[in-house]
């Protein structure tokens, strides 16, 4: 566990991990916990009323001040909800398809066939672990050339059967070992690229903790990109970014501050279509109630898109990515 991490209770889990900017917030449901065991020989219920509405009061001016820095910590919460979680909360039917028909099979990209709402979809998702032995198996969720190869036929199976495709975009990065690059990762990242571009069904994009780089993007084209509140998306990590500026980890904060890499920061330069909001604390707080209200926006998204005839949609997703960020003709 880091060192700016401590472990409690809340009432929607046995124990999660606390951020250090929320630590004063828990010092307070602590306070309301032992004065609730004090309750049954005193009436003291007024002043822990008081305490429950200073809680909430703070919460709410805590996450109303998050630094860019902080986003990133929310982003990263490992016991924020992952793709898995996604899947067998909001989807019914869920199937999942394996292997890319050509070496191995990548856990650290699962996917599959699913219903949203009633409408058949194909669903493909970075996964990360829950523990040590898990993260290993998923790389912590950086895939290699072989999960990129495995979505890109799951596209091409959600466009043969006319079925829209969702992507669900968390991880760190794409493998960055030597092993991938020789089986060639940034020429499978590529080919999804241009496939994504064209394919004939409508592709919904959510961006649900880290957007790193090539690893994200190479899932991450589509008609419409949406990214949860607390989540971020850039091209580079904080810390490599650090590390590269400054030589050092250290200057981490400076640099997420410069990449301007969270959901309004992205949004104001039309990068992102629309912003998920999060409970109040982040999505690991409340995890039902952030399932629903991404069911709800997915369910929405998929409604709007499914009216356009597709060759207007692919048209219009190839105008959307070619008129971001600037450029100029020598």
């Amino acid at each position: 566990m880091a060192r700016n991490e401590t472990v409690t209770s809340n009432k929607n889990a046995s124990k999660i991990v606390v951020l250090e900017f929320e630590k004063p917030i828990i010092e307070l449901e602590q306070k309301i916990q032992e004065m609730r065991t004090m309750s049954d020989v005193i009436d003291i219920s007024a002043e822990i009323d008081t305490l429950e509405l200073r809680v909430e009061e703070l919460r709410k001016d805590v996450h109303s001040k998050l630094t860019r820095w902080q986003r990133v910590q929310i982003a990263r919460h490992p016991q924020r909800p992952y793709t898995l979680d996604y899947l067998q909360n909001m989807f019914s039917d869920f199937v999942e398809l394996h292997g890319d028909r050509t070496f191995h099979d990548d856990p650290a990209i699962v996917g599959g066939l699913a219903k949203l709402g009633g409408q058949a979809v194909v669903v493909v998702g970075h996964q990360k672990g829950r523990d040590t032995k898990s993260n290993v198996l998923r790389k912590f969720g950086m895939p290699d050339p072989e999960g990129y190869r495995k979505a890109y036929r799951l596209f091409q199976l959600a466009e043969k059967f006319n079925r829209p495709v969702i992507c669900l975009l968390d991880t760190p990065g794409a493998y960055p070992g030597i092993e991938a690059e020789e089986r060639g990762q940034a020429e499978a990242i590529a080919r999804n690229l241009k496939l994504l571009a064209t394919l004939k069904t409508p592709v919904i994009i959510v961006v649900i903790g880290e957007g790193a780089s090539g690893g994200a993007i190479g899932i991450g084209v589509g008609d419409r990109v949406l990214m949860l509140e607390n989540s971020w998306y850039s091209v580079i990590a904080p810390e490599s970014c650090s590390s590269i500026l400054w030589r050092s980890w250290d200057f981490k904060e400076q640099a997420a501050e410069a990449l301007k890499l969270t959901a309004p920061d992205l949004k104001s330069v039309g990068v992102i279509d629309d912003i998920v909001p999060e409970p109040l604390g982040g999505a690991h707080w409340n995890p039902q109630e952030m399932y629903t209200i991404l069911h709800k926006q997915l369910t929405s998204e998929l409604h709007s898109l499914l009216q356009i005839p597709i060759h207007q949609l692919v048209e219009q997703r190839i105008e959307k990515f070619c008129a971001m960020g600037m450029w100029s003709e020598g």
